[in-house]
């Protein structure tokens, strides 16, 4: 049942989300509480699967049926019961159904449900393993149920098949648990015409902090065993680590998540580096919430030279080779140049990104949001680029050489509003240079 475009599901959830009663029947006639939400994809632990997870208010099997080009494999998965520790009423059933022995490039077709009621067909291409497939990867934070102007484009976009996965940078719906959950249930039903087709990829922001971050790690399907907190995997040319800034921060939830992290973060980046893997995946790319270093007037993280991330972990990243650190949670975007401890370490001049001596910094945090923009301080030495529309960034890894980066703004219809290749033809630990030469430093102006 469709709506003005929308499922009778998105309806139901988001006149929950506003505080109106409403039964709707879903697909087949399946009422609503049985009918498959929140539709959305993430990769596997290899490169020959996929995680199919969705959303019902009651308890049912957890089957896909999918196909290249009929529906005749059938993968029967797990169903875990969610409670919302602030809200008596709030309980769902995630289905997690992991797909197997995917061929490379080949398109599948896919539903997901039970007896009770079944999705709409929905499809995906399996990621490509050889070295000349480089997939367009948007990135993001910081988008809300409402406000979220970046979501019709996103839609276009996968639509058209010109972003191959999404990833999520932190703060998603504002927020999955307000309103007893049904903020995030609408959110989710939002996204589902984008989740539902290319790998969405989740990264945990300070929004998610409710209850131990529990609507995080109950909706989203993330590889590893560290329920999304922190993971990595492999796409294309890239090297991919996602990990979790807000340890630093909500301490309350216990102090030893910071060592957990850190030993683990620096195991990956250490096999990640191993020869064989640097060659096969030479650009390493960091996703994590707060920003090192931001030029907005916010005075509790990245504005300030003792940023907690940037004490705990810049260093780390600078010895073991990363190349690309992207940020959010500043509602807008910036592009740093190459730099290191508040240093601009250019490759040249005239040739800023080429060879730079230091990793680059991207803050990705304009998707939109009801809290809407921050403000820019005066532009510091250090920031090539910033932009207050709302948008989205886009990075394709061309080959082991080049990495091109566009900001899109949605303001723009779609316009290309900032663009930067950066060159390398030496990945690894220690390639940086930057601590040799500590001119151009800047405190925090």
């Amino acid at each position: 049942m469709k709506m003005f475009g929308l499922t009778g599901v998105a309806f139901a959830a988001l006149f929950q989300a506003l505080g109106i009663g409403l039964f709707i029947s879903g697909s087949y006639g399946a009422p609503a509480y049985v009918y498959p939400m929140h539709v959305h994809l993430s990769y596997g632990e290899t490169d020959m699967q996929m995680v199919v997870t969705w959303t019902t208010y009651n308890s049912t099997d957890s089957v896909v049926e999918f196909g290249s080009t009929y529906l005749s494999n059938v993968v029967k998965g797990q169903v875990t019961k969610f409670f919302d520790a602030n809200d008596t009423n709030g309980i769902w059933y995630i289905h997690r159904v992991t797909l197997q022995d995917l061929k490379p490039g080949m398109k599948y077709y896919y539903h997901c449900g039970s007896d009770q009621g079944w999705s709409d067909l929905f499809f995906f291409t399996n990621r490509r393993t050889d070295i000349n497939w480089a997939p367009w990867i948007a990135a993001f934070g910081d988008m809300g149920s409402v406000n979220g102007r970046s979501i019709p484009r996103l839609q276009e976009e996968v639509a058209k098949g010109t972003i191959d996965v999404i990833l999520h940078v932190g703060d998603f719906a504002y927020d999955l648990d307000s309103n007893g959950g049904a903020m995030g249930d609408a959110f989710m039903q939002q996204i589902e015409s984008i989740a539902g087709y290319v790998p969405y990829m989740a990264t945990v922001g300070n929004h998610e902090n409710a209850m131990n971050f529990s609507h995080y790690k109950q909706r989203f399907s993330m590889p590893g065993d560290n329920q999304g907190i922190f993971y990595s995997y492999n796409l294309g040319r890239i090297h991919f680590v996602s990990i979790s800034t807000e340890v630093f921060y909500y301490t309350q939830y216990g102090t030893a998540q910071i060592e957990t992290q850190y030993n683990w973060l620096k195991k990956d980046l250490e096999k990640a580096n191993e020869p064989k893997n640097r060659e096969r995946y030479p650009w390493i790319v960091v996703l994590g919430h707060r920003p090192m270093y931001c030029a907005i007037a916010d005075t509790d993280d990245c504005d300030l030279v003792r940023d907690k991330v940037r004490v705990a972990l810049e260093q780390l990243f600078y010895e073991q080779g990363v190349d690309l650190e992207i940020w959010a949670h500043e509602h807008e975007y910036e592009r740093m140049y190459p730099m290191y401890n508040y240093t601009i370490c250019k490759g040249s001049e005239a040739y800023p990104y080429k060879n730079p001596a230091a990793p680059v910094h991207i803050v990705t945090g304009s998707a939109g949001c009801q809290e809407l923009h921050d403000t820019f301080l005066p532009q510091p030495k250090w920031v090539a680029k910033n932009v207050l529309d709302y948008g989205y960034t886009k990075l394709k890894a061309i080959n082991a050489t080049h990495l091109y980066l566009q900001q899109i703004s949605d303001d723009k219809n779609g316009a290309i509003v900032d663009s930067v290749m950066i060159e390398s033809d030496r990945h690894g630990p220690g390639v940086f240079t930057c601590h040799q030469n500590q001119i151009n430093k800047f405190t925090n102006v």
